[in-house]
């Protein structure tokens, strides 16, 4: 049976202690059950938190997703702005934050992705709960790969790279140029070393830029853009740019083939996406991954958490249905676009003039 627990403070407040019984109804009625907070092989965890000073929930087990959840009565013109520090600092996977600064309560959901969406019902109406047990479900259901498993054997030849990191080292520039490359919140700021250890180690945020591309290699293995590198300046083989060889189901992990003299960086947590649509899809020789929008795409239909499995099949379905797998473009919910190519200018040909900057959230 699936299982949650909840932990911090949900006593503080009269709206935190009714939230939280009426979030343990909704979970227990789909068949949830309620364990300790120490369970090591809890499923999903609801950490209330103080939103001035919020306490991260230590995870006894890898598979453990963390969702924040804060109440404030400060009048915000902007909910991500201050929803996502929240997030951050208590290494959370997603904030519910409610606003009562209105007076009634307003719930909005805030994502690592930087996306933040309000649900449609408020407090007190039917089928509120079931709407944010709906919203939840994707992160209690989902299998994250974010292990790494790295293997000192990268040919000496391919030690500075070749044509095709040459290729993705352009792209990187070319995504700068589009002003495709958003910084994230300078998550450095507000996390000491040790919490931004943690927080990469959890799910692969690095604070630089996000969006990624990769090109193929051989068979299935391609060339990425690692995480939390400036994809403005990909370069270093084994740092910036990472030979992606296959995914270990076993171990949950993805292995890369690093120089031997080099401390490797992490690969992105899209890496198992990529890896799923260049294994069914033979002409694909490219993808990149942006946190933009394009009118008309087609849209996966459930907002999965990135680095997961089931985003992963998610996006590969959608990429089987398109009319040329190998020039597909598709729509993450609440998220981005995934571009399939024949190579990296193959993408950039297509895209250009088109792209939206901010994703649609709903």
């Amino acid at each position: 049976m699936q299982s949650f627990a909840i932990a911090g403070d949900w006593r503080r407040t009269s709206t935190l202690e009714q939230f939280a019984d009426g979030l343990k109804r909704e979970m227990e009625a789909n068949h949830y059950q309620h364990v300790p907070s120490d369970d090591p092989f809890v499923q999903l965890v609801f950490n209330f938190v103080n939103p001035d000073e919020p306490q991260h929930f230590r995870r006894n087990g890898k598979g453990t997703f963390v969702v924040t959840i804060a109440e404030s009565d400060r009048p915000e013109n902007n909910i991500l702005f201050a929803g996502y520090p929240v997030l951050v600092r208590s290494l959370g996977n997603l904030l519910i934050y409610l606003d009562r600064s209105g007076g009634s309560l307003k719930t909005y959901f805030v994502t690592l992705e930087q996306g933040c969406y309000k649900i449609k019902r408020e407090e007190g109406e039917e089928g509120y709960f079931r709407e944010v047990f709906e919203r939840l479900k994707p992160l209690a259901t989902s299998k994250l790969v974010i292990d790494n498993v790295f293997i000192p054997d990268l040919p000496e030849e391919l030690w500075e790279g070749n044509q095709t990191t040459q290729s993705i080292y352009q792209a990187g520039k070319k995504l700068d140029s589009l002003n495709l490359l958003p910084a994230p919140f300078p998550i450095d700021e507000l996390l000491s070393p040790k919490e931004l250890r943690h927080i990469h180690r959890l799910y692969g945020i690095g604070g630089l830029s996000y969006g990624n591309l990769s090109a193929r290699h051989e068979d299935n293995s391609f060339w990425m853009s690692a995480s939390g590198v400036n994809k403005a300046n990909l370069k270093e083989i084994g740092r910036d740019i990472l030979l992606v060889k296959r995914y270990n189901d076993q171990n949950t992990a993805m292995e890369i083939s690093v120089p031997p003299h080099v401390t490797p960086k992490r690969a992105s947590v899209d890496a198992i996406e990529h890896w799923m649509i260049y294994s069914e899809h033979p002409e694909v020789g490219a993808i990149v991954h942006v946190h933009a929008w394009m009118e008309g795409v087609p849209s996966t239909e459930i907002n999965y958490p990135c680095g997961t499995v089931q985003l992963a099949e998610a996006v590969a379905g959608l990429i089987r249905q398109a009319e040329d797998p190998s020039r597909a473009v598709v729509g993450l919910r609440n998220h981005g676009l995934t571009i399939t190519g024949r190579n990296l200018e193959d993408i950039f040909e297509r895209i250009e003039g088109k792209i939206i900057p901010q994703v649609p959230m709903s």
